[in-house]
């Protein structure tokens, strides 16, 4: 009994002799700069950097291989702090966030067939460019919902994707994943987007949609500097945006929305509207 204890211990502490060794001869030494950049990255390893997961994205900052300015997510306090643990200059782009550049739920676009398939848009847009008529709008069958890391997408009860744009973090994955491309970036301070991704002529759109962009140049007419027309689709010109919401009211097919004041029909995401001042309610004259 004894003779075997011994044994084990023997084993034991060779072992542990062994496992010492190899723990010095095969250890990776990591740069502290990597810990700390993994601090403070916000962990949801989304991808979005190019890297796998925010440990990889670390670890390739402190080679030299990435940029610091690579997680949307994060945002400018993020590539802050991590230019200061590398001594480098913070150079923070401008904040971007995705727009769903369409209105055309199954409410307000006809349909070529009806489809029956994998409830995915890729899966879809390989049948005869998908069911929809229109050839650039949202296809609504939630592609983009379920690449979405933040939660920051809905598709509606008609089948419209809508984004967030208080949760949306400008990762990309949405864009990545749409087969039809109406997923665009745009500036995050721009509120104001025609909402329609087609480059079809405006008889061609009206048969097909009624809220889509039919290229009248109203919209320019009213605000010259803030849209231009590329192929009959309007765009906001966003170096120029300043008043691109006086368009809205002038839009015939209502393709122009404001953010900060309405998402399309059907959205959860609605801003809460603004109760009425105690003074207007009261029937004072506030001029006075």
């Amino acid at each position: 009994m004894l003779s075997a204890v011994l044994g084990l211990g023997q084993i034991g502490l060779v072992a542990a002799i062994a496992l010492g060794w190899a723990s010095k001869k095969f250890a990776v030494d990591i740069d502290a700069r990597e810990l700390d950049i993994n601090e403070v990255l916000p962990g949801v390893n989304c991808g979005a950097c190019g890297y796998p997961g925010c440990s990889g994205y670390a670890a390739a900052i402190v080679e030299g291989k990435a940029a610091i300015t690579l997680c949307p997510p994060g945002g400018g306090d993020v590539v802050e702090h991590i230019a200061e643990i590398m001594g480098l200059d913070a150079n923070v782009g401008e904040p971007l966030l995705a727009v769903v550049l369409c209105q055309g739920d199954n409410r307000k676009t006809t349909k070529k067939y009806r489809y029956l398939g994998l409830h995915d848009c890729n899966a879809a847009s390989k049948i005869a460019g998908g069911p929809k008529d229109c050839p650039a709008g949202c296809l609504g069958l939630g592609s983009c919902v379920a690449s979405c890391p933040f939660e920051a997408i809905e598709m509606t009860a008609d089948g419209l994707a809508i984004i967030n744009r208080e949760l949306c973090t400008g990762c990309g994955h949405c864009i990545d994943i749409c087969p039809r491309q109406v997923i665009r970036m745009t500036p995050a301070r721009e509120t104001v987007h025609v909402l329609c991704n087609s480059h079809d002529k405006g008889g061609v759109v009206r048969k097909y949609c009624e809220t889509g962009c039919i290229g009248c140049n109203i919209c320019k007419k009213t605000v010259p500097e803030a849209y231009k027309i590329d192929k009959f689709l309007a765009r906001v010109d966003y170096d120029h945006a300043e008043h691109a919401a006086l368009a809205i009211e002038k839009c015939p097919p209502q393709c122009i929305r404001d953010f900060k004041t309405a998402y399309p029909e059907s959205s959860h995401f609605r801003p809460e509207q603004k109760q009425p001042s105690a003074t207007l309610c009261a029937g004072k004259d506030l001029h006075g």
